[in-house]
């Protein structure tokens, strides 16, 4: 066995323990405030089976789902309806993105970290009777505002889970600047012309996990305009903003200091070079004395885990329990 071996432990999630998903189950939209009147909105599918925990001290964690950037709450849909009648799930739009109020600043570590727990707290998640606070959860972006929040969590946070990012150094590993980085994510204008040109073309994605879910998800990350174009409904200050941190992110540094228990979902690595990169960040969580990241890879399928595959982002989620 080679010491990269040792380094990353493989996990087998168990798919087929997930409940299916329940299209009945519908989330209610709340805000909470935070510093200067600033409102951030999320989605909470409740109580399990609509009630109050009968013995909180048995109940399953709490998730707090984060979204990638430039989408919304609405992407973990298909998550939440595989785990809703067992558990708490709250997922926040990030600032300037969905339904949150888009300020001109707040769009660095300290901030998206304050905005995740402050959603948290407003939910009743924190101190979380069922042992150890919320499971955090994010996609792509999302993993790393997941990854803030759960090194300011501390002993607060159950576990956490990367669904495809948060273990890379964007700016090194990409090359670019921000502003290259944000012409390269721009949607290309045939997309744009219209409502019905843009969900055809993310039903184009996979035809087979287009869905009710999907279309509203794709739905609430734009705007349609009255000339009837669509805009991403992200502010452009606010995506600039979001990239901005995501370049000063730096994953050894911010793996290392988190207690709790790590788990990765990765997609694609053409290149292998995202393994790589797992390997540095289970070397600095080694060092300071962490568990091992806990690895499961999906390499045939795209980097949107929760639409191609949400019944293994629901398993990685409970394997906390």
């Amino acid at each position: 066995m080679t010491d990269a071996d040792q380094l990353s432990a493989t996990i087998a999630l168990d798919e087929e323990a997930v409940a299916p998903r329940d299209e009945s189950l519908e989330p209610a939209g709340f805000t909470v405030e935070v510093d200067a009147a600033e409102r951030i909105h999320f989605l909470d599918w409740g109580e399990p089976d609509g009630g109050v925990r009968s013995d909180p001290s048995t109940a399953f964690p709490g998730l707090i789902a984060i979204h990638g950037l430039a989408q919304t709450a609405w992407g973990w849909a298909p998550v939440a309806r595989r785990l809703a009648r067992e558990r708490r799930v709250v997922a926040p739009d990030l600032r300037g993105h969905g339904l949150s109020d888009a300020p001109t600043h707040g769009y660095d570590e300290a901030t998206l970290a304050a905005d995740v727990i402050a959603v948290a707290e407003g939910a009743d998640l924190l101190g979380d009777p069922a042992g150890g606070g919320p499971v955090l959860a994010g996609h792509g972006f999302g993993a790393i505002v997941a990854a803030w929040a759960a090194r300011e969590l501390g002993s607060g946070c159950r576990g956490l889970v990367l669904v495809d990012g948060g273990w890379e150094d964007v700016a090194a590993s990409s090359g670019l600047a921000v502003d290259e980085f944000l012409r390269t994510i721009e949607e290309p204008p045939e997309v744009l012309r219209s409502m019905a040109a843009y969900l055809a073309d993310r039903r184009a994605f996979d035809p087979s996990t287009w869905d009710t879910d999907q279309d509203r998800a794709a739905r609430a990350a734009v705007v349609e305009l009255p000339a009837g174009r669509v805009v991403s409904s992200t502010r452009p200050h606010a995506l600039a903003g979001a990239v901005a941190a995501m370049f000063a992110y730096r994953p050894l540094e911010v793996l290392a200091a988190i207690e709790a228990q790590i788990v990765a979902l990765v997609a694609t690595d053409p290149a292998g070079s995202r393994e790589a990169d797992l390997d540095f960040a289970q070397r600095a969580r080694d060092a300071a004395g962490r568990p091992p990241i806990l690895v499961a890879r999906y390499p045939t399928v795209g980097h949107n885990l929760l639409r191609y595959r949400p019944a293994a982002v629901a398993a990685a989620v409970r394997t906390f329990d």
